[in-house]
């Protein structure tokens, strides 16, 4: 499985490592579409340095650990060290000059600061309860109570 994710530079599978049966394989057609179509195409999607199953930064790696933190396993994720032009789209279209990117419905969240943010304040639970996902950190908390 992993052999997949290393052998092309445009597939990934999100989410490969904690829940194989529900994790898809996204593909990105790379230059083909800009990020402000590649954003609508998911509820989470992620522009990130490496693949879920193989981040390549701290911050990438810090982006995927929360969102699995939360059992969010379904997103789509572009690994923007494959795809210059993505890359930099994606820094255009934001304004934002760091990578890993993260976006709900379409519209950017941040990066792995401001994600990390939301973690530990609680708002993550309540945007992704927006977005009709349930955190797993909700389940997690009754059952420790």
């Amino acid at each position: 499985m992993n052999a997949l994710v290393l052998s092309t530079s445009r597939c990934v599978r999100a989410g490969s490592l904690l829940r194989p049966r529900t994790a898809r394989l996204l593909c990105s057609p790379g230059a083909q579409r800009s990020p402000a179509d590649l954003v609508k195409k998911d509820r989470v999607v992620v522009f990130m340095k490496g693949t879920p199953a193989q981040p390549m930064c701290g911050f990438s790696n810090a982006v995927v650990q929360i969102l699995r933190m939360h059992g969010v396993d379904e997103y789509a994720a572009y690994n923007v060290l494959e795809d210059q032009d993505i890359r930099q789209g994606v820094k255009d279209f934001t304004n934002w000059p760091t990578i890993p990117q993260v976006f709900f419905n379409g519209e950017f969240v941040g990066g792995c600061d401001i994600l990390l943010q939301m973690h530990q304040n609680g708002d993550l639970v309540e945007e992704l309860q927006k977005l009709g996902i349930r955190s797993a950190l909700l389940d997690a908390e009754k059952e420790s109570k």
